[in-house]
């Protein structure tokens, strides 16, 4: 199923996790809204289940994404996170395999398939290129590449243009329309930069904003970065 929303970088994935939830989680949704569209940056804000409704009718420009969904079809499955309910809720789209919540390859298979006709975008999370590699065969419309141990505590390394490069250029062999954000280690703007500037289409952040002085200056800051770098970088395509 089409979803009818067009993906055009560059992009940038708040993961609010469990640290706020209700009115916090709809304030931070808002000021995203807005930093969205004074920097036409593509923000894909991934609440707690029970906030998608809410966000979703508080704001126009943000995807909102959940942090999980499963493959089951309607009917049974007690505890589970069904496509149609999340589509029914507000949701655009949905995360999947973060470190946190691991998924086999079958299981992204499936529920990648389950979103596509539920009209769901589906960002699939990779802890190395060759786990990349294999998530790329299976078609998700973006890959989100984190190494787990930068995850909340790393930084990111000069070395890392190398290792986004070749993630890009392997995923783009098997299928070039797979949008890759390249994550984990992202404290500012300054991070953001440098990984926009050395070659990912997007990026994203949690502990970096949530746990900040102000979460929200530090929002803008980061997308402010990353138009900045994406302008400097694409300037002459």
């Amino acid at each position: 199923m089409d979803t009818g929303i067009t993906l055009e970088p560059p992009f940038f994935e708040i993961g609010p996790k469990a640290y706020i939830y209700g009115a916090k989680a709809l304030q931070l949704a808002m000021h995203a809204d807005q930093m969205s569209e004074k920097y036409n940056v593509r923000i894909i804000f991934t609440p707690q289940y029970v906030d998608i409704p809410l966000i979703a009718s508080n704001t126009k420009r943000i995807l909102v994404f959940a942090q999980h969904m499963d493959s089951l079809e309607v009917g049974r499955g007690i505890g589970s996170v069904l496509p149609e309910a999340l589509k029914e809720a507000g949701a655009d789209g949905f995360l999947l395999n973060h470190a946190e919540k691991r998924v086999s390859l079958d299981e992204i298979a499936k529920t990648i398939s389950r979103g596509n006709k539920s009209g769901l975008l589906s960002m699939v999370c990779a802890d190395s290129p060759i786990q990349a590699i294999e998530i790329a065969k299976l078609n998700p419309d973006m890959i989100l590449a984190e190494p787990p141990d930068l995850i909340g505590v790393g930084a990111r390394q000069e070395a890392d243009q190398e290792e986004i490069n070749r993630i890009n250029h392997k995923v783009w062999q098997i299928n070039p329309d797979i949008k890759i954000l390249h994550g984990a280690g992202i404290k500012n703007g300054k991070d953001i930069y440098n990984i926009i500037k050395r070659g990912a289409q997007g990026s994203g952040s949690t502990s970096g904003i949530l746990l900040a002085d102000n979460p929200f200056q530090m929002l803008e800051e980061m997308i402010s970065a990353t138009r900045k770098a994406w302008n400097e970088t694409h300037s002459s395509n």
